[in-house]
């Protein structure tokens, strides 16, 4: 159980924030949470493991709270002796839980414990809050189904119900192309299956290859035999998961607004670790970050989704336009993210952004406090929205983020970390 209680869970209450610039340029230096997606993987794979695994600079939040209760109803051990830390005391495989899985809008965990549901025996249901149910799972179900496994999902989207067991074996064909999460899902269960098996892509389009990159080093940490044949395969041999003491680095996306407060502040925010050492794929957005206000005119976000709106709203003190594209999958994320960013960047100015197609196009040119009036920013419940609009607060004055709270999804001491930097929080009446 936990221990102490997390002081930066300020502001997460309020109906509304006013963002107040700071005084002058910023000087800090700023613990970032641990990566969300890397601790939901660590967690599912000490659960699966057999014995008692410490998970060190791990991330507590939503997301992550929602999958320790899950593997907790799965008959796993979850302790949490202190902010950062989860000890999981897994039995090498899950049970069936007497009640549906409620997993609020958490992504990862809905998608990889609907593939680790299909190596236990009994029937699981997977649910979650409104949001949840508009997010698409149809290409994992079909996975499942390739595999021998009874899983549906009537409307495409979660209450999933799963029924295993996983044989395993053979060649899986796998369409990733609208989430790499599928296909991480589908390989962290897969050891547990009777045989090999291979997965190959359906086609070579894979969004953020690079959490695949994650998942599988993640896997090995635990014990699991996975190689990649070639680009477009990965095959991984059955046998047992075994504990492990596993130290997760902070998160990239969190980093991506930290850099960007540089950018838009001056000064020096030290996060104590290099971009370079990031093995999570948000990290390439430091590289668009340090060219601002000189940002490239074209921006592939194919790689680095959740950094996007990051780069979206820096985008609009650019001194040139900036398109981006291969961001298509921002339209089935917590929002969509395509859509909200082009409607909250218009509030600013009109035409400040459009969408063409799956583009997102803002026309920056060089945007000042004197020319926005205030403006109240609609988050459609997505923490993504949130902060990155937060961002702008920091050069106009009169920004104000509706549903603050929302940021606890992934980044609870979020606001925290803006007051740090001398920036004012003011709640008002929504």
């Amino acid at each position: 159980m936990r221990t102490d209680i997390d002081p930066d869970r300020q502001w997460l209450d309020e109906a509304a924030l006013l963002i107040v610039p700071p005084a002058g340029a910023a000087q800090a230096r700023i613990t970032l949470p641990g990566s969300k997606s890397i601790t939901n993987r660590a967690l599912l794979l000490a659960g699966l493991a057999n014995g008692r695994s410490h998970l060190t600079g791990a991330l507590k939040s939503d997301d992550t709270g929602h999958m320790a209760v899950a593997l907790r109803q799965m008959g796993v051990g979850v302790e949490e002796p202190e902010l950062t830390a989860f000890v999981v005391e897994g039995k090498g495989r899950l049970e069936a839980p007497e009640a549906p899985l409620f997993l609020g809008n958490a992504g990862t965990a809905v998608r990889f414990l609907t593939a680790a549901s299909a190596t236990l025996a009994g029937r699981t249901v997977l649910d979650g809050d409104a949001h949840m149910r508009k997010r698409p799972i149809g290409p994992l179900i079909e996975a499942l189904g390739r595999m021998g496994v009874k899983a549906k999902a009537p409307s495409g989207c979660p209450p999933v119900t799963v029924e295993g067991p996983l044989a395993g074996g053979g060649e899986i064909i796998v369409d990733a192309s609208l989430s790499s999460q599928y296909l991480s899902a589908l390989l962290m269960a897969a050891p547990l299956g009777a045989s090999a098996t291979t997965f190959r892509l359906s086609d070579a389009t894979i969004g953020a290859r690079g959490y695949v990159d994650l998942t599988v080093a993640a896997m090995r940490a635990f014990g699991g035999e996975v190689d990649q044949p070639d680009v477009a395969s990965w095959r991984v041999q059955p046998g047992a998961y075994h504990a492990a003491d596993y130290r997760i680095e902070p998160d990239a996306s969190a980093a991506t607004y930290v850099w960007a407060a540089e950018a838009l502040l001056g000064g020096s925010i030290d996060i104590g670790f290099a971009p370079s050492d990031f093995t999570q794929p948000d990290a390439a957005a430091h590289r668009q970050i340090v060219a601002f206000p000189h940002m490239p005119a074209v921006i592939d976000g194919s790689q680095m989704q959740d950094a996007i709106p990051t780069l979206a709203v820096l985008a609009m003190f650019n001194e040139t336009p900036v398109r981006f594209v291969g961001i298509a999958n921002l339209r089935v994320k917590e929002c969509d993210r395509i859509s909200a960013l082009a409607t909250e960047l218009c509030r600013f100015r009109p035409g400040l952004a459009r969408e063409e197609g799956d583009d997102l196009i803002v026309a920056g040119q060089g945007l000042t406090a004197a020319m926005a009036p205030p403006v109240s920013i609609h988050t459609y419940s997505d923490h993504r929205i949130a902060m990155a609009f937060a961002l702008a607060g920091l050069r106009f004055r009169g920004v104000t983020i509706l549903d603050p709270g929302c940021v606890a999804k992934t980044y609870p001491g979020y606001w925290a970390m803006l007051h740090s930097l001398g920036v004012g929080l003011m709640p008002v009446s929504a």
